[in-house]
């Protein structure tokens, strides 16, 4: 068996020299080198950026999708959306591990498991789609797929259905990033409140932003904001459209009387929101992206051009312990179970 690369070089097919993100093309092949694991997987959840693009290119025809999925990874060696430049992750049980990797780390064969890397770096192959869920950003497959040995992964849990522990895995590095940033008595305005990972990090501002605090969840849709208020965990929730910089910005104001908010955490799926998140932030503060539709071009330019003086934070979707972070969250609060459970169980 052959030896690889922690990082997954050696999959590497074009362009060499970089690493298995930045690729174009990786080996999928499945005879795995002393230093991978093999996954036969079940499931994708495919990033809510490139899930959106995917459907809309397709126009919500299932079989569309299902090509444009297939006709990527056949194309790539894996799903990496050459549009929006994210993956996703995925789920699956452990079919085989190499001897490298045997005695350093805690899997054995048949180990339910999601993968906490990104479908844009993971090797992979997809047999067959058997249902995708276009209001979950999920599909079933039957595929196997590739871990390397720096790759990240979380057991799935028994307590928590494993369509639930899948959209939670996925945007785990956004609550554990929120508790790093909100302090007591700050204002914090979540754009996209009312999604998946929008909805952890509403929570979790509310839980650190304290009595003293603020929490103000943005969303276009009636529903969204409705479901915002009914859950209790937001001071405002704002109907407004994130593309729209200056309604936006004239909206926070109105409900700030003019101190914008301390924290941003912008978590849409749509491109397009960078100046609205940075209009709505005041001097000095700081805004997390982690949206994978976010041009961090159009961010850094844009602050500049409108004089802001405010810290912008690259969405890294990997902070320690995050997935076990995520899911505590779940346990510790029934009306957040709830909310995912009737979503994704």
């Amino acid at each position: 068996m052959r030896p690889g690369s922690p990082y997954g070089t050696h999959r590497v097919l074009e362009p060499l020299g970089v690493l298995p993100q930045g690729a174009w093309k990786i080996d999928n092949s499945m005879a795995i080198y002393d230093n991978e694991i093999r996954i036969d997987v079940s499931a994708l959840n495919i990033d809510a950026a490139s899930f959106t693009q995917i459907r809309q290119e397709a126009a919500g025809d299932l079989e569309r999708i299902a090509g444009i999925v297939c006709g990527t990874v056949e194309r790539r060696g894996k799903q990496h959306n050459p549009v929006t430049g994210s993956g996703g992750m995925l789920i699956g049980r452990v079919a085989e591990i190499g001897p490298a990797l045997a005695d350093k780390v805690d899997l054995k064969v048949g180990d339910r498991i999601a993968t906490l890397v990104s479908l844009s770096l993971t090797p992979l192959q997809i047999r067959s789609i058997r249902k995708i869920h276009l209001d979950q950003d999920q599909i079933e497959v039957d595929g196997q797929a590739i871990l390397f040995a720096s790759g990240l992964y979380a057991r799935l849990p028994d307590d928590i259905p494993e369509a639930v522990a899948l959209a939670i895995l996925d945007v785990a590095g956004a609550p554990a990033q929120t508790a790093r940033l909100v302090r007591p008595g700050d204002t914090v305005l979540v754009v996209g409140g009312g999604g998946k990972s929008g909805s952890l990090c509403v929570y979790e501002a509310r839980k650190r932003a304290g009595p003293a605090g603020r929490v103000i969840g943005v969303s276009p849709f009636a529903d969204d904001c409705e479901r915002m208020r009914e859950l209790g965990w937001v001071d405002h929730a704002v109907q407004v459209d994130a593309t729209d910089a200056v309604a936006m910005m004239e909206a926070i104001a109105k409900v700030t009387a003019g101190q914008m908010a301390d924290v941003t955490i912008n978590c849409v799926n749509i491109p397009n929101t960078e100046m609205g998140s940075i209009l709505s932030t005041r001097d000095r503060g700081r805004i997390y992206f982690f949206s994978m539709a976010t041009s961090f071009t159009a961010a850094a330019l844009g602050a500049e051009g409108v004089g802001k003086d405010v810290e912008m934070i690259i969405g890294n979707g990997y902070a320690r312990d995050h997935a076990l972070y995520a899911l505590a969250l779940l346990r510790e609060s029934p009306e957040l179970r709830r909310l995912f459970a009737e979503s994704y169980g």
